[in-house]
Formats: structure tokens, sequence, C-alpha cells
């Protein structure tokens, strides 16, 4: 790609995208784009997200910031913060470091052409495989189907053009996997499976589905759970899936169905009594502190499988200690553990209840899912001390991960999945280039992947911007690139892994130095140039596709869903 310093020529302005100094678009949202919701997060809507930051707060999206550092050489759009947030992504980043088995998926719903918004799930799932990520692209031609009314004819069409420009841009088909998920009847066996996990209750609350949605698009949303879990057919093994924020309800649903799935649960207990998770934070400030005076003031082991301290501690004494006055709530907050008295209370009538029982650590085992034998075999394989009651099994001798990794031997040995939760990752939306949201429906809003290169070029030309309304006032005050669906391109896509050119346009804008009408003529040559490129590829990638197992003409018969 040419990159030519632009001269001097108009500016001119409109709001469109934010983003932070530097080669950085903002994580935090900024300005809202107009319409959209600031939190609610639909996969079949057409709203963006006008706060980022409130993705943190209300559904907790982790900022991607703070995995950074354990990403062995990350990927620019992690680099500038377009990958803004995630879930449990360390377990990648550590498969990535030690060259540990792991996988990525991402799926397409064929509704129109590829544009350069999807471009970046494309690199993402392409970035992972290079790095050893078993790869899996999926067409989600059910879900078009049932949720978007689509016929099958223009699904077939649609599905070759995302397949085609999955391979151009670089997906690996011989070391990956490809599919449909209307021809993959292994998956369909596991969205059944799921099936019987999943609750119309959990579908009312997640997605507002009510009396009027059709049986079918539900299924739809059993089979996206049945491909984001798909690549564990085969074995457990940590999976991520790189998204927009959208499709988080259909991440978190994923997460909760491979926990359901699973034979047993493992927790933390003290006791032969349940207790939740926040009450046990409050057993074990109990157990430590009467374990210390216990023995003489030396600290005593705080959890299973670390054998220090002492037994002579009773439930009874606990529940005394917690009354007593003694028990400081403020230790566990600057933890981050928010404790109420209903809490404590709660707590203190379980250990009430359970007398003189020992209170001793341990790590518990819950049947969830086990058949008779399965839980036979758990028994058997728990080494050193135990106690089997019925529906569960306390072990002393074993560590938290331990006992996570032995449930999951019994269990695939036994039949069962051994389900790892899903990870994910999250990317900006790109703004369209007339604002708001990059929309296939709207096609001024976005450069198709099928573009003529004239017509990128011609779509880049006309494109709003972050400038200011006069030459005199760009040169005064600078440009604001944080508004700037062009300069959007330049950080998403167009400066490709050159952080120092994506940060040059960026500087060279706000210090007044670039003028729009220079910068969108220079973006425009490198969007032809990139389309030209992309359909070359596409061209080579016709023979490799015609020779995979994937038919791209369905004769499935049927009418138009929602």
């Amino acid at each position: 790609m040419t990159r030519d310093r632009p001269t001097e020529t108009d500016a001119r302005t409109e709001a469109g995208a934010d983003s932070t100094p530097g080669t950085r678009p903002a994580t935090d949202g900024g300005d809202a784009a107009a319409g959209a919701d600031a939190v609610a997060l639909d996969p079949w809507g057409s709203s963006t997200v006008s706060d980022y930051r409130k993705l943190f707060e209300e559904f907790g999206i982790e900022e991607f910031d703070d995995a950074l550092p354990e990403v062995p050489e990350p990927h620019y759009l992690m680099r500038r913060g377009v990958i803004f947030g995630h879930r449990d992504y360390r377990p990648i980043a550590a498969a990535m470091r030690d060259g540990g088995e792991f996988a990525v998926l991402s799926g397409f719903m064929p509704t129109g052409d590829p544009h350069v918004g999807h471009k970046l799930v494309f690199d993402e799932i392409i970035w992972h495989q290079e790095r050893g990520a078993d790869a899996y692209g999926l067409i989600a031609d059910l879900e078009a189907h049932s949720a978007r009314g689509l016929p099958w004819d223009e699904i077939d069409e649609h599905a070759r053009d995302y397949l085609l420009s999955l391979l151009a841009l670089g997906f690996d088909a011989d070391e990956g996997t490809l599919y449909r998920q209307s021809d993959n009847r292994e998956l369909q066996d596991l969205a059944f499976e799921l099936g019987s996990k999943a609750r119309f209750s959990e579908f009312e609350a997640i997605y507002g589905f009510d009396g009027e949605t059709s049986v079918s698009h539900m299924q739809s949303v059993v089979t996206q759970m049945a491909d984001i879990l798909y690549p564990q057919l085969d074995g457990p093994k940590p999976t991520v899936i790189p998204v927009g924020p959208d499709q988080d309800p259909h991440v978190r649903l994923a997460r909760d169905l491979a926990a359901k799935m699973r034979f047993f649960k493992v927790t933390e207990a003290y006791a032969s009594f349940e207790a939740d998770a926040l009450e046990r934070d409050v057993i074990a400030e109990a157990h430590r502190t009467l374990s210390v005076e216990a023995s003489g003031g030396s600290e005593a082991s705080e959890g299973p499988g670390e054998r220090g301290g002492t037994d002579s501690v009773r439930c009874e004494d606990a529940a005394a200690w917690l009354e007593s006055g003694e028990f400081d709530r403020s230790r566990l907050e600057s933890d981050g553990v928010g404790v109420s008295e209903a809490v404590v209370e709660s707590a203190v009538s379980k250990l009430d209840a359970a007398g003189k029982e020992p209170l001793r650590p341990r790590v518990r085992f819950l049947d969830r899912n086990a058949t008779e034998s399965a839980f036979e075999a758990l028994i058997d394989a728990v080494e050193g001390e135990k106690r089997v009651f019925e529906g569960h099994v306390d072990a002393f001798d074993l560590s938290r991960e331990a006992a996570e990794e032995l449930a999951r031997e019994v269990e695939i040995d036994e039949g069962g999945y051994g389900f790892l939760p899903p990870s994910s990752i999250y990317h900006r939306f790109m703004t369209g280039l007339t604002g708001g949201k990059m929309s296939s429906s709207v096609p001024a809003s976005h450069i198709s992947l099928l573009d003529d290169p004239e017509d990128g070029y011609d779509k880049v030309k006309s494109a709003t911007t972050g400038g200011r309304e006069t030459a005199e006032l760009q040169r005064e005050l600078g440009g604001e690139a944080d508004k700037c669906p062009v300069y959007e391109l330049y950080a998403y896509l167009l400066a490709g892994d050159d952080d120092e050119f994506a940060k040059e346009v960026y500087d060279e804008c706000v210090g007044g130095e670039r003028l729009c009408g220079d910068c969108k003529e220079q973006a425009a040559r490198l969007m032809r140039e990139f389309l030209e490129d992309h359909r070359e590829k596409r061209e080579e990638a016709e023979a490799v596709l015609a020779d995979l197992d994937i038919d791209l003409d369905s004769n499935r018969r049927g009418v138009a869903g929602e």
C-alpha cells in the first residue's frame, strides 16, 4: 500500500466514533451514536454501544488492558484498544505462551455482503490460528433463516462470499474447520443435548423472548450455544470466541450451559452443610482467626490440600466468634467482598445448627448430572481422607485445582463432555462512513469486501470526518480524530500492523498539520489497493473453496422466519 504524505486541502466536519490519543481508539465509549442504547445488548438488534465502560459495570466484561501484558506479541487490534474487553481470556494467553492446546471460533450470519467491520473477526480468527489455535469458522445459516427471515437461496449466496473472504485473508482450511450449521449433524446433536439444560425463562430474561417468539428462533439460539462449545467435542480445551459486544448474551448463556452439562460441580466447604460463596468467605475468616488462636499464634492453612493449622475449631465456636463483635467485615470488604449483615446471620445460623462438628477446609464434589457409575468412579478416584454423602463427596487432601482436574477426568472417562467455560474477546463497533453504526443494510455506511476498488475509493472520499469547519480552524485547533470514521479506517485496517503510521496520522490530525480532504485521499487510495488485493486473493480462494466439503447449494425448503 502507498502511504504518500497528504497535501493541504479543505477540511470538513461531522461527528463519528471516538478514540483516545495516539493509536488507540477509546475503550470508554465517549460520544453516543444516535439512537444508541447504553447498556442493552441485543444480538439481533441494530443499536451500537454508547458507553463501553458500562459493559464492565453492568455485565462483568473485563478490560482487555488488564490481560494484555500476558499476551505474547499481541495483535494490533489489541495494542490499539480496538479489542477492549474479554471474559476469561487468560487461559488462552497461557496456552499461547506455553504451547498448550486451545481453539478459536466465531460465526457469520449471512444476511448481506461481508464488510470491513466483519474483517475484524476474520483477522482475530486467523491471528489465533497462526499462533496454534484449532480454528473454526461457521456460517450461521439457521439463525439467518429463523431470526432474520432470509430465504435459503440468498443465504447460500452470502455464505459463499463470507467463506471466500475468510480464506482470502489467510484462514488455513487444511488446518482449520469451516462448516454450515444446517449441515453439521454433530453440532445439531450437541444442540439437542444442550437444549435439555436450557429453560424458556432464561430466554425471556436474556433475550426478551415472549409468547410471539418462534420455536425456530429459540432453536437457533441453542444451536449457537452448540457452536460455541463445538471445538470441545473432541476434548475440553480453552476456547475463545471473538465477537462484538452485542453477542455477549450468547457467551454468557454458553458459559452457563457448559457448567450445567458437567457431571460434578467443585466447590470449597468447611463443614458438612452447604454454604454460598459469601457465607464461605465469612466462615473462612472465622476459621482462619480461631485456628491461629488455637495453634498459639501461627497462621493456619486457609484451604484444602494444605494441612497446616488445627482441627480443634468447632462450628459452634465459629458462630460464637462471629456474634461476639470481634469479626471485622472491613477485612473482607477491602478484598472486594461485600458482606451484608444478612450474610453473617445466615452463616451463623448454619454454624449453630452444625454444633460441635469440626470446622475443617475441604473441597466438595457435588453430583450435578453424574450417572451412578460416574459417582462411584469419582469416589474411587479421590485419594486420601474423604467423606461420602448422598449427593456429594468431601476431600480433605486435594487442592481446588487438583479437584477440578480430577472431576473432569472422571467425567470424560464416564462418557461426559468435561466442558471448560468458553472465553471471549470483544471489539469496538466500527463507525459507519456516514456516522452511526456500520451496517450491511446501509451500503453507504460500509465498505463491502466485494466492492469494486473504485467504489471503495469513492465511499471513503465521501465519508464524514472529525475535521473542523474550515482549514484555518483545523490548523489552529487541530482535527478531532477521536470523532472520525476515516481515522478509524486507518486504526482498524489501513495502517495494518504499523503502529507508527497509525500514530503519525493521529498526531498530524490533532496537531493541525493534516487536513481532511487529503487525509481522505490517502485513505481512499489505501482502501482501493486493499480491495484490489482482496479481489485477487478471493479469486485464488475459489479453488480452495471448491475442494472443501461444504454444500453451498443447500436445496433446503422452508418459509422465512421472524
